[in-house]
């Protein structure tokens, strides 16, 4: 796991826009799992902004989403359908075929989690998986206490996540009480995967998931199993890493060569 401490916030999501858009432009047919949320809403910009200067084309490309809430339509303005449609793919040219969302709205929601699965695995696994982690240390809607080897399922969302989500929905009788998610097993499978976080209020989660034990109590310490991780944190969100120095040192002293984004 390399951890990646950024001066701010801006800081953070460009570099985290800038890998991603390397990582298309030298993977031009790759298949993208994308997350949504406050955090990557300014990765999503910085993406846009630079296909529009003809930085990077995602016409090859292929995405699946983490999640989305049960029983939301596809045009509600708070599915993550509707998300991803504003933020980025009615700004890029991503074929509309090629982007998938599980099914919230299915009478057989166990048969759709089987067949968003075998989707995954038809397009040829996921190549970058970009992530963002929660206060309790949960990714996707895996919630602390799920299984490090679930696969796409539903799941029930704490009190605390429905909190964090009502501000989307202006109360906290508006949130779905139920989602559809990646497992964690599904999100380790991608080949490579890509977190951010910033602020302090992440602080305790990211330190957690990257100098903590491996427990179905952090559902993002099971990324310390993978063989390919870039955690990107500003310095506040990496303000209670013991070894900060060390991750620091590490960067700077990369060869060129190993440097995605410089």
């Amino acid at each position: 796991m390399e951890v990646v401490i950024r001066q701010d916030r801006r800081d953070a999501e460009r570099y985290t826009a800038h890998f991603m858009a390397a990582f298309v432009r030298s993977h031009p047919g790759c298949v993208l799992g994308l997350a949504t949320g406050g955090t990557p809403e300014a990765v999503y910009a910085e993406l846009v902004r630079l296909y529009r200067k003809g930085e990077v084309d995602f016409g090859a490309v292929t995405t699946f989403n983490l999640d989305e809430y049960v029983g939301l339509p596809p045009e509600h303005e708070q599915s993550y359908r509707h998300y991803m449609a504003a933020r980025l793919f009615n700004a890029v040219n991503i074929p509309e075929e090629r982007t998938h969302f599980p099914d919230g709205t299915a009478q057989d929601i166990a048969a759709a989690c089987r067949a968003y699965e075998e989707a995954i695995r038809q397009a040829g696994g996921i190549d970058l998986q970009l992530l963002g982690i929660g206060r309790d240390g949960h990714i996707g809607f895996n919630e602390p206490g799920s299984s490090l080897a679930s696969r796409t399922r539903i799941k029930t969302l704490t009190a605390a996540t429905i909190r964090d989500n009502a501000r989307y929905f202006g109360s906290e009788d508006a949130v779905p009480r139920h989602v559809v998610t990646m497992g964690i097993g599904t999100i380790c499978e991608a080949r490579r995967i890509i977190m951010l976080a910033t602020g302090a209020n992440k602080a305790e989660a990211i330190a957690a998931m990257v100098e903590g034990p491996v427990t179905a109590m952090v559902p993002a310490s099971a990324l310390q199993m993978h063989p390919d991780v870039v955690v990107v944190v500003d310095e506040e969100a990496g303000s209670k890493l013991r070894l900060a120095d060390y991750y620091r040192w590490v960067f700077e002293h990369k060869p060129d060569w190993q440097r995605v984004v410089r």
